[in-house]
């Protein structure tokens, strides 16, 4: 009868200590993914396939959140169902000890609440995606008064390309030149071939 908890952060750059510090812990085992998308189906991930593997009967998986368990409401259900028939007691963040019945109905209501705003932020990105291009398009700048889409530039891709010509200089030396990565020495010369 193991308390064992389970994290996952989208980038690597996040940490899993706040959602550590919200949980009910010490936990005997953790599991975690970290730089994982929550649009990989769960069972795809290594943290989460390793703990699938350790539970057994008897033990109480901590989560932080419902979508912690799958990409989808599907995905959710699925994982849901075979926890559950391995005995294995889900206490979500929030919501406390779910077992059958009950349990499954509200994590099936939440996982799809969750699905639905998930797509409710993909749309809202997408509408400003395309507001910007369409202020880009006709003014020569977002409608948040940038210049382009994407980050600003590191430098003037014109004169690193230039620099680089005239001093022969290798992708190693551009970057300690212009305090910029190698992608980026190698985006901006192809730019001058019109790629």
């Amino acid at each position: 009868m193991s308390r064992v908890a389970y994290f996952r952060v989208s980038t690597a750059d996040q940490l899993i200590d706040a959602q550590r510090a919200q949980m009910e812990g010490p936990f005997d085992r953790e599991f975690a993914d970290h730089a994982v998308s929550g649009s990989t189906m769960a069972q795809s991930r290594p943290g989460f396939s390793e703990m699938l593997r350790y539970v057994r009967e008897g033990d109480t998986l901590y989560l932080y959140a419902v979508d912690r368990l799958g990409r989808d409401a599907i995905d959710i259900q699925t994982n849901v169902r075979e926890l559950l028939d391995k005995g294995v007691t889900l206490h979500i963040r929030g919501l406390g000890p779910i077992g059958r019945g009950v349990g499954e109905l509200i994590i099936a209501v939440l996982a799809q609440i969750a699905e639905m705003e998930r797509q409710r932020i993909f749309e809202r990105t997408q509408a400003g995606r395309a507001a910007a291009i369409r202020s880009l398009i006709a003014m020569g700048r977002t409608h948040r008064g940038k210049e382009s889409l994407g980050r600003p530039r590191a430098c003037n891709p014109t004169e690193v390309r230039e620099w680089r010509e005239e001093n022969n200089a290798s992708i190693a030396v551009t970057c300690r030149q212009f305090g910029i990565s190698p992608s980026t020495v190698k985006r901006y010369c192809r730019m001058g071939k019109g790629e």
